[in-house]
């Protein structure tokens, strides 16, 4: 703004003054020789007061619900596990070369090899020109042909009904049928979800009460594996913990539900309760007599049974067998062939290992009519789950047949996978029970070890002092000593005054005897150092 001498200086002072109320600073004016008043051009700032804008969402706002959200398979020694790796690779000395990952059942990550047919059915759906490739056998081509054409558009880009591909749930069906000796399956029945945690949540969701009422409570096993936890923390509902029992081989007593069940009963209303066979972290596999008894146990409470179902294809103890809560159910006979159940599976355990597939189902039992359609109802607000990860679970339980071509291959995958994994529970265990202050039961399914440890009094009093539970100490001490990475038993709850550790039995064979070398001489140093 140019100002001429016809224009006073109180003028503009007083212009000045009413901009300083709105900018700050204003225009700044310099009189030249000539009694011209020239100014620069404004420039105009925010104040440091006017620039703290409050935020909308801040950890004061945030809900309470979410902030409670614990999720221990991916906690602080994870977190530190990255950060040593980005330190190793820019060049930071270590008192160990690599971080070896054995908190998370991730198979592929530990270098377990894809199964051949699965992967060339999933390339060929994605990208059909691969069918005129004479490299893939006929069945796949023929699978993936059968697939698209049940794809819109004949593409896998192209959204499904909510419970997923009609051809793929009839597959599941008759997969369980045959599974469960004959007993029949509805496709109308089966859900498909994005990983078995998704069916999980969308069933809790169904068995919660209103905002108004009392509380929904979950009977979920201690230890169990997070998603539960987080899941009841996220919808403002009721953990009931029942404790297995670790003096044998994590069995499951019916006295231990009822005292459960009937603690919870002044602070909210059961509704479930939630199994995991085979176990994870604990890696016991349920006897018959004893999902026998949880049945009618829970049928006598009026109790849903959620079944986690996922590791059904991973029993190595001998004796043991997987038995589901379907089958059990209906062959106990009425009235207990009609409890409801929800029974979930995924692609990402088993033989397969297809954890990025993210790929599961839900199959419900006896579940009343009009609250199945409910159930779709919230279902079709997800839309539908990977494409991709419904023709890897098609791939899964519609494998190929004898006589076809890409059968033997598949069957030798698929059995050189569980074996591996066999020889493998069992050297886990005989290697941790050989350490002083470690004792581990046998690895009977599933893809864990969950030893109990011992913690000198004063490391336990270290951690309390710090603010950590002393397992999860334990546990940050290992990995930065080892690069070994587990998981604190804290983080899937345990008896108080018990510390463990999950680990995987994942990596290859050289690389467990390596890690538990390493374990022995951290542990045996940790309890001279703290002793």
């Amino acid at each position: 703004m140019l100002c001429n001498n016809n224009v006073s200086i109180n003028a503009i002072r007083l212009f000045s003054s009413l901009q300083n109320k709105i900018f700050v600073p204003v225009a700044t004016l310099t009189q030249t020789t000539n009694n011209n008043l020239k100014s620069t051009k404004p420039e105009f700032k925010i104040s440091e007061s006017d620039s703290k804008i409050q935020k909308c969402l801040t950890m004061e706002t945030l809900c309470s619900t979410v902030k409670n959200v614990q999720y221990a398979v991916r906690g602080k020694v994870v977190i530190r596990a990255a950060e040593l790796e980005k330190e190793l690779k820019n060049g930071v000395s270590k008192p160990f070369e690599r971080v070896i990952r054995a908190n998370i059942g991730d198979c592929h990550a530990t270098g377990q090899k894809p199964i051949t047919f699965l992967r060339q059915v999933m390339a060929i759906c994605a990208y059909p020109d691969l069918l005129e490739i004479s490299d893939f056998p006929q069945d796949a081509k023929e699978k993936a042909k059968e697939l698209l054409n049940a794809c819109g558009g004949g593409s896998v880009g192209a959204y499904t009904d909510s419970a997923g591909l009609d051809i793929v749930r009839k597959h599941i069906a008759e997969f369980i049928k045959n599974r469960d000796a004959g007993i029949s399956c509805d496709p109308d029945n089966i859900f498909l979800t994005t990983g078995a945690s998704g069916g999980i949540k969308i069933m809790m969701e169904m068995l919660l009460n209103g905002p108004n009422e009392t509380p929904a409570g979950f009977m979920i096993p201690i230890p169990q594996y997070p998603l539960y936890s987080a899941t009841i923390s996220e919808y403002n509902a009721e953990k009931i913990g029942y404790y297995l029992d670790e003096d044998n081989n994590w069995s499951l007593s019916i006295e231990e539900l009822e005292r459960s069940y009937q603690e919870s009963l002044k602070r909210c209303q059961p509704k479930a309760i939630c199994i995991i066979n085979p176990g994870n972290p604990t890696g016991q596999v349920l006897s018959l007599e004893n999902m026998q008894q949880i049945v009618k146990w829970a049928y006598d409470k009026r109790l849903f049974i959620l079944a986690d179902e996922v590791y059904q294809d991973n029993v190595y103890a001998e004796g043991m067998k997987f038995h589901s809560f379907k089958k059990v159910a209906a062959e106990l006979g009425y009235p207990y062939s009609q409890i409801e159940i929800a029974s979930f599976y995924s692609t990402s355990k088993g033989f397969m290992g297809e954890c990025g597939a993210r790929a599961g189902y839900f199959e419900v039992v006896n579940m009343d009519e009009d609250v199945k359609a409910e159930l779709k109802k919230l279902s079709s607000a997800q839309l539908c789950s990977s494409v991709l990860g419904q023709v890897c679970m098609d791939t899964i339980v519609s494998p190929p047949k004898p006589g076809e071509p890409s059968y033997e291959l598949f069957i030798k995958e698929k059995q050189g996978v569980l074996n591996s994994l066999k020889e493998k529970a069992q050297l886990v265990t005989e290697l941790l029970n050989k350490i002083e202050g470690v004792k581990c039961n046998p690895v009977q399914g599933a893809m864990y070890a969950f030893p109990q440890i011992t913690i000198p009094p004063k490391a336990i009093q270290h951690a309390k002092e710090n603010g950590m539970e002393p397992d999860m100490f334990y546990c940050l001490e290992l990995i930065n000593q080892t690069g070994i990475c587990v998981v604190p038993g804290s983080g899937f709850h345990q008896r108080p005054g018990t510390y463990h550790f999950r680990t995987t039995i994942l990596p290859p064979t050289d690389q467990i005897k390596s890690l538990l070398s390493k374990f022995e001489k951290f542990h045996v140093r940790f309890l001279k150092e703290w002793s």
